[in-house]
């Protein structure tokens, strides 16, 4: 991080300025919190938002507000947040204020895109998961998109899960994630509940991995290079069956559904026979059902901006559940790792969203890290994106 990631850190920061927020069910305000920055580390002035809680020394502020459904996000050229504005059907880049201590502006880099929700930056194109397909435009350091490109133009539309994420794999192949079309069923599409693989052209699309019913968030392991991915488990089996899960990819891999769930859970519809789990990958991680885990990210192996405790984990966004008598979820956890293999059960990192004074104030959805191991985080239902950093 010391010679390497300085001109990232500084490029980041001046971005926005951190803000704090009252709890209400609108975007929290912003005010300003002028970071500094030294010739090794990067820290900021304390700030934090009223209602959530993190570890102690970890800071958490509002980095950009007024947003429509904020969705996936990445790191663009030099370093600008680029982020999926899903109820503008538009991606935005979050550009530098007219002073470190102000949020910047925000410029539409692409719009009248269908359903976008996730996105990825690759060798100088930005490629975007829309609903029936992968989009693609070249972008460069000034942030002026090329024509849009749809290279995957044959993913199913509509059904219960219509969200399609897309991630360039370590061998430079696309995977998009499809969910089904249902809670629970038998798939008529071999493209639901499922990743496909593609070339970085679109061609040559094949069924990678299924029997995964919504495989939202997708990440590359930088330990092992493997893919993982976070699976929302299927409803109405009760509070706490099946298991929401973290399972590694694996070329033509059986992940169950829909006759088995979380590696050894029969389904009571569709299970019809006692093998019904023989043969299924098992997961990495099971954690509370119904917490909804979308967005995954791996704090980087070069970043040391979190203390060592906090390096060598991957993150998690619950979005939070909908049919479960005690609410749960509206939170980031971490898992921590040794060497990129899971060395414990999820932890709270960010919890506060969920009250018991009414509805949650906000739904946590994508998970980011910046090269220097800053962490950003979009909430769609506050509309805003939140910056996470560690001082000492």
């Amino acid at each position: 991080m010391r010679r390497i990631l300085y001109p990232f850190c500084l490029v980041i920061f001046l971005l926005a300025g951190c803000a704090s927020a009252s709890r209400s069910s609108q975007p929290p305000s912003t005010t300003p919190n002028p970071p500094t920055t030294g010739s090794t580390t990067t820290a900021a002035t304390a700030a934090s938002i009223p209602g959530l809680n993190l570890p102690a020394g970890f800071q958490i502020s509002v980095y950009a507000r007024d947003l429509n459904m904020p969705r996936f996000m990445s790191i663009g050229p030099a370093g600008v947040l680029l982020v999926a504005n899903r109820g503008t059907n538009s991606i935005l880049a979050l550009l530098p204020g007219s002073s470190p201590q102000q949020a910047g502006a925000q410029r539409v880099i692409a719009s009248n895109l269908n359903d976008p929700t996730s996105l990825v930056m690759h060798d100088g194109y930005l490629y975007v998961g829309e609903q029936t397909s992968i989009a693609r435009m070249a972008l460069g350091k000034d942030l002026k998109a090329g024509p849009v490109e749809r290279i995957i133009t044959d993913l199913p539309a509509g059904g219960q899960h219509a969200t399609r994420t897309v991630l360039i794999g370590p061998d430079n192949h696309i995977y998009v994630s499809i969910g089904s079309s249902c809670n629970v069923c038998i798939e008529k599409d071999p493209h639901r509940a499922a990743v496909w693989e593609y070339n970085l052209d679109g061609s040559q699309g094949k069924l990678y991995a299924r029997g995964l019913r919504n495989a939202v968030g997708m990440a590359v392991n930088p330990w092992n290079q493997q893919i993982w991915v976070s699976v929302n488990g299927r409803d109405l089996m009760g509070d706490n069956v099946p298991p929401e899960t973290i399972y590694a990819l694996k070329d033509q891999g059986d992940y169950g559904w829909p006759r088995c769930h979380a590696g050894n859970i029969i389904d009571p519809d569709f299970g019809r026979s006692a093998a019904a789990c023989q043969g299924v990958q098992q997961p990495l991680v099971k954690m509370q059902a119904h917490s909804a885990p979308l967005g995954i990210d791996f704090y980087p192996k070069t970043a040391t901006q979190f203390p060592s405790k906090y390096q060598d984990s991957l993150y998690i966004a619950f979005h939070g559940s909908w049919n479960r008598n005690a609410p749960t979820g509206y939170k980031v956890v971490r898992v921590p790792l040794h060497n990129g293999a899971v060395a414990g059960s999820a932890e709270d990192f960010i919890t506060g969203w969920l009250t018991n004074e009414g509805p949650a104030m906000g739904r946590p959805v994508g998970i980011t890290f910046a090269p220097d191991g800053t962490l950003f985080v979009s909430d769609d239902k506050s509309g805003v994106i939140y910056h996470v950093w560690y001082q000492a």
